[in-house]
């Protein structure tokens, strides 16, 4: 019992010195909020449905609007011609912006659309 008092007094003090320079404050900073296994969906300006899903998020503490997205994923429903159209989408990262009220996605963008057509691309952005 009494090696077992020392030890946790010892154990307390290495704690209470530990250096604040090894704390990386940037990180804590700038990645604030973290989401694992996010999904949002809702309707677009003409009310038509659309579904994001993505393998994490994050805010940044200096952008509350803006959710950083990596390995995206998604689907769009459009209307062309009078024929309704769904969109499935991927892309390895991209930004929610929940003020301008649109995803940009970035690297390697895949769209494949039901009726048939295919987008590769750089980035892509979506206004919802």
């Amino acid at each position: 019992m009494v090696a077992a008092l020392i030890a946790g007094s010892l154990f307390t003090r290495q704690l209470l010195w530990t250096p604040i320079s090894a704390i990386n404050m940037t990180d804590i900073v700038s990645n604030q909020f973290k989401m694992s296994n996010a999904s949002f969906s809702g309707t677009d300006k003409n009310g038509e449905p659309f579904h994001i899903h993505a393998a994490s998020g994050r805010q940044e503490y200096d952008k509350p609007n803006v959710i950083l997205l990596n390995d995206v994923s998604g689907t769009t429903t459009r209307m062309s011609n009078g024929q309704k159209i769904t969109d499935n989408i991927t892309a390895n990262a991209g930004e929610y912006d929940r003020n301008n009220k649109t995803i940009t996605l970035t690297d390697n963008v895949r769209v494949d659309s039901s009726n048939g057509d295919k987008i590769r691309t750089d980035e892509l952005v979506i206004k919802l």
